[in-house]
């Protein structure tokens, strides 16, 4: 796996999808050049390991496209599944505040990705300098806060099904609508079981136990939400 400045082509693909995430939306232009100019594209393939949990931390992360994988390996020597990155997203944005040297997780590509590497020290001056974009990262570390306390609470109080459910119902496209919705899950059945902490046979018997109830109908790796309204309900009800 290698990183590789961005060339023109890539580089006015980067500002489009920048100008699109929290972190960087509220940079001005001569700011979001600087961070470009320090930025590296990374292609990877399925099963690519883009750092290594333990590893010195250098960057932070704007998955393009593709789908990543955040881990840590227990004392044990299991793999915990803390977070799967969507397309869009940024993550290792807590090397930014914490004063950590180094990774607390692995990340693994599950698919063909496209990774922009943003050097950190240049993001952390500009940071310096911006209020506006200090506080737009302060609000996304806030609400990722509230999505891992949430996160811990569907882990610990509730049952396979139920954590399911929630975890199908995050996977909804916001645009879309109405009372039956499809997901395309496009990841492998093991990883989905493993983040939401229950083995790939619970994961199955619950499938097969939600399309009995008529709750969804699965078709290789479509899966189609039945009135997503009452699964929400659910979710709230148990909440």
């Amino acid at each position: 796996m290698t990183r590789i400045p961005l060339h023109a082509e890539d580089r006015e693909r980067a500002r489009r999808t920048f100008r699109h995430n929290p972190l960087f939306a509220e940079l001005d232009d001569l700011q979001l050049e600087r961070v470009l100019d320090r930025t590296r594209l990374a292609r990877l393939e399925p099963d690519a390991i883009l750092f290594e949990q333990d590893q010195s931390a250098t960057d932070i992360y704007l998955l393009e496209s593709g789908r990543i994988k955040l881990s840590r390996i227990s004392p044990e020597g299991q793999e915990k599944v803390i977070h799967l990155v969507a397309p869009g997203n940024t993550f290792a944005e807590a090397v930014l505040f914490s004063g950590m040297a180094r990774y607390p997780v692995t990340a693994t590509a599950l698919n063909a990705c496209r990774v922009y590497c943003i050097d950190v020290q240049t993001y952390a001056d500009i940071l310096r300098e911006s209020v506006d974009a200090c506080f737009a990262v302060m609000a996304r570390m806030s609400r990722k806060l509230h999505e891992h306390v949430a996160e811990i609470d569907r882990l610990t109080l509730h049952n396979a099904t139920f954590r399911v459910i929630a975890y199908l119902l995050d996977q909804i496209p916001e645009e879309q609508k109405g009372p039956d919705t499809e997901i395309r899950l496009d990841i492998p059945k093991h990883v989905i079981a493993a983040r939401v902490s229950i083995t790939p046979e619970t994961l199955s018997r619950t499938f097969s136990r939600l399309q009995k109830e008529g709750r969804l109908s699965i078709q290789d790796n479509l899966i189609v939400l039945h009135d997503v309204e009452r699964l929400r309900r659910f979710i709230r009800e148990g909440a």
